[in-house]
């Protein structure tokens, strides 16, 4: 069976999609209405702009979708997916390539949510850590005791033994020592904000009438959403879940592991980089 995944914040770099966009006369028309829906010239910004200047969430988001969804319309009638899913934004991506909404409805929200993430990570003090080498188990319950002086929990379920925690500073400094002689190690990782926490509630409330007034359709195939890592084909089911996601974790370990064993045979990653890929390999060998 044919599976699709879409990757996330963090898989951009300098120059991506130039290519596509020079060969395919339908990915150029999509790229120049992109620059119309988002009102900045986010293609030269892909094409010419540095890391940092990709770095900003306002820009990375809109720009990892906008590729992702210009891959699956390269693919054209060969883009046949029997389910796809999505790693956090990715999920918007996922959703708008198996037709659940218009790609310039899917555009716009992802510039909105991009905006409203934007916005509570500077109202708020949040940043997040990956934790290498220990159960799932281990790290809720260190999250679970951290809490205590601070916001945090876990929030991307990566891979077996790659787990991300969101939060408060002081409480994610409290799980690096509460597991520093239990895992292979806690590295601090570069992100404006704690995303997938509850710190996101102000993003999330944000984003709750533009999804609302969204209009969605069953899409072609089922979604593997993060928030409970099934299969989802309801209209209404995708539009609360894609909104849940914001303050909820990312389980892509477990949504993998549905779809293979769900029929999955193969997976195809579209976007930039390889990152679910080299992920999947993990989950899976």
């Amino acid at each position: 069976m044919n599976s699709y995944v879409f990757p996330g914040q963090g898989s951009q770099f300098p120059g991506m999609g130039k290519d596509l966009f020079e060969q395919n006369a339908e990915v150029k028309a999509m790229f120049l209405k992109a620059n119309d829906i988002l009102g900045f010239n986010i293609t030269d910004v892909m094409f010419n702009g540095s890391e940092d200047d990709l770095k900003q969430t306002k820009v990375t988001q809109p720009a990892v979708f906008l590729l992702s969804v210009a891959m699956a319309k390269a693919m054209g009638n060969d883009f046949k997916p029997d389910m796809v899913a999505g790693h956090s934004l990715g999920e918007f991506s996922a959703v708008t390539a198996a037709g659940a909404i218009s790609f310039e409805a899917g555009l716009s929200l992802v510039a909105k949510r991009a905006a409203a993430m934007q916005k509570a990570c500077e109202s708020t003090q949040g940043t997040m850590a990956a934790v290498l080498g220990g159960s799932d188990e281990l790290v809720e319950e260190a999250c679970k005791q951290a809490n205590e002086i601070a916001v945090v929990v876990p929030a991307n379920y990566n891979s077996p033994g790659q787990v991300v925690i969101s939060g408060e500073k002081p409480a994610i400094d409290k799980v690096a020592e509460i597991l520093k002689d239990k895992v292979k190690g806690v590295l601090p990782l570069k992100v404006g904000g704690a995303f997938h926490s509850p710190l996101m509630e102000s993003a999330r409330a944000e984003l709750a009438q533009a999804i609302e007034a969204t209009e969605f359709h069953k899409p072609n195939c089922p979604v593997y959403q993060n928030v409970d890592a099934k299969p989802h084909t309801d209209p209404a089911e995708i539009k609360a879940n894609l909104l849940t996601q914001l303050t909820s974790p990312v389980r892509w370990t477990q949504s993998v592991q549905n779809m293979i064993k769900d029929g999955a045979t193969e997976f195809k990653e579209l976007g930039p980089g390889q990152v679910l890929t080299k992920l999947i390999k993990r989950i899976q060998k």
